[in-house]
């Protein structure tokens, strides 16, 4: 009997990722800046993602961990940062007659959401709920791949393949069908300098900005690590050589 029920988790636990896949989907391998332990994220990239997340993803996604005053990560000056805050409204108070109000953020506050909550959300998105995007870059393993593939997997059903209303065909994503609808087309964003503006172009770049709002200190954590074991590396030789000197006269 236990063995029967072994037998059987683990047969569950080979095929829970195959059936949370939904079939075959389509992941495109990318080499990251940031990945292995010497990784790092590129501020350019990030800043070109930030820009495309406020005139692509911002009107459904918010990113209620994110404050302005963090945007120095992506090397925007104290100047920059409150111009970029001012920009949005934010609601404070309450005032002397107890009603709150709107006033221009600044680099203290975090960046307002879209909706005034979930029921305004799925109402003005068919009844789904737009995730907000602060932490999305950890949902999953693999996710800057996935992430990357979802942007830029929007393709044509194959035929006999049913779409219903308000879903879409998707190469990367569990099951094929999405509820969102295609965000990028190409050209969708405007950058002030040269910069690839495809659709695997703008991709990339969102993806670099949001694993850095998912993980800030990444490339603090990676540069303790890499501290930790060289430290490490060194004790254990050290104590190796005093080991053979201490009981040299033993053997």
């Amino acid at each position: 009997m236990l063995k029967r029920l072994f037998l059987a988790l683990f047969a569950v636990t080979l095929a829970g990722p195959a059936m949370a896949a939904g079939g075959n989907v389509e992941l495109q391998k990318r080499d990251w800046s940031f990945s292995g332990p010497f990784g790092t994220f590129d501020k350019a990239a990030m800043q070109r993602g930030f820009q495309a997340y406020r005139e692509v993803c911002a009107g459904c996604h918010g990113m209620k961990l994110i404050a302005f005053r963090n945007f120095a990560d992506l090397g925007y000056n104290n100047d920059e940062i409150k111009a970029i805050a001012a920009e949005y409204e934010v609601q404070d108070g309450p005032n002397d007659d107890g009603e709150m109000f709107m006033r221009p953020g600044i680099a203290a506050d975090r960046i307002p959401l879209p909706y005034a909550n979930d029921n305004a959300a799925r109402s003005s998105n068919n009844g789904a709920l737009p995730p907000a995007l602060s932490l999305i870059a950890k949902a999953r393993g693999n996710c800057p791949d996935y992430l990357f593939s979802l942007l830029a997997g929007y393709k044509d059903a194959p035929e006999g393949r049913t779409v219903p209303d308000g879903m879409y065909y998707n190469v990367a994503y569990p099951g094929h069908l999405i509820a969102m609808p295609q965000p990028l087309y190409g050209e969708d964003v405007t950058y002030s300098g040269v910069a690839d503006d495809s659709i695997e172009g703008i991709s990339s770049d969102l993806v670099q900005f949001l694993m850095w709002a998912a993980e800030p200190k990444m490339e603090v954590r990676k540069r303790i690590g890499v501290a930790a074991v060289f430290f490490l590396g060194v004790f254990v030789v050290v104590s190796y050589m005093a080991k053979r000197r201490i009981w040299a006269d033993v053997h």
